[in-house]
């Protein structure tokens, strides 16, 4: 894949799991795995067809982001994408680094619903070995087709995302290469830095069009 697909890709990740949410199409035998699926999609379609949110589509996604978040696990997240540095962390900075994260991803969240047209999902299969499941999915529209497949962890009986995997390329190894070299070109307090402030300008962007 060319690297100016890449970004493409990349630029939509958050949007193309809200087409895996929003898509009802199942195989025949689902594993446990897609059947919570199936539950967090149709709270989702509950939500969006709430009339009492159209017109607040800041309450609508915060609703939205409360069934979604329940299916991904940020701490293993945070914790693969930061590798080797995070075994360098306190215990306190372990926590802001997962809460950061986790807010960061929550904002690229935002808004993307309303993007939603035509696309479908076809689900193309999953594997679970042990604790282990991956489910093999493919984004379908009119002008393309990509795969898109989730990683799972099951975790005190439950089962959650820990990476999502869009065309061969992961979420979390995505993360972990940007995070790693500013870590090793400038230190861990520059890495926070730059997600505080990536995060302060999200809010101001989200005030600014509040305002207007």
């Amino acid at each position: 894949m060319k690297g100016d697909q890449v970004m493409r890709v990349w630029a939509g990740v958050c949007f193309f799991t809200f087409m895996w949410l929003l898509s009802r199409a199942l195989p025949a035998e689902a594993g446990e795995p897609m059947d919570l699926i199936r539950q967090s999609t149709d709270r989702v379609i509950e939500i969006l067809k709430d009339p009492s949110l159209k017109e607040d589509s800041e309450l609508r996604d915060q609703r939205i982001w409360e069934v979604v978040s329940v299916r991904f696990d940020f701490e293993e997240m945070a914790r693969r994408a930061l590798a080797v540095h995070w075994r360098d962390r306190t215990p306190q900075e372990q926590k802001e680094f997962v809460d950061l994260f986790g807010k960061l991803l929550q904002r690229s969240y935002s808004g993307k619903l309303a993007q939603y047209t035509d696309e479908k999902v076809e689900y193309l299969g999953e594997e679970i070995e042990g604790p282990r499941a991956e489910v093999r999915t493919k984004l379908v529209s009119k002008a393309m087709e990509i795969p898109i497949d989730y990683r799972m962890l099951k975790k005190s009986s439950d089962w959650r995302i820990y990476d999502v995997v869009i065309e061969g390329v992961s979420l979390v190894n995505n993360y972990r290469n940007q995070f790693n070299r500013i870590v090793v070109s400038s230190g861990y307090k520059e890495l926070i830095q730059r997600m505080r402030t990536k995060w302060e300008d999200l809010i101001r962007e989200s005030e600014r069009k509040k305002s207007t």
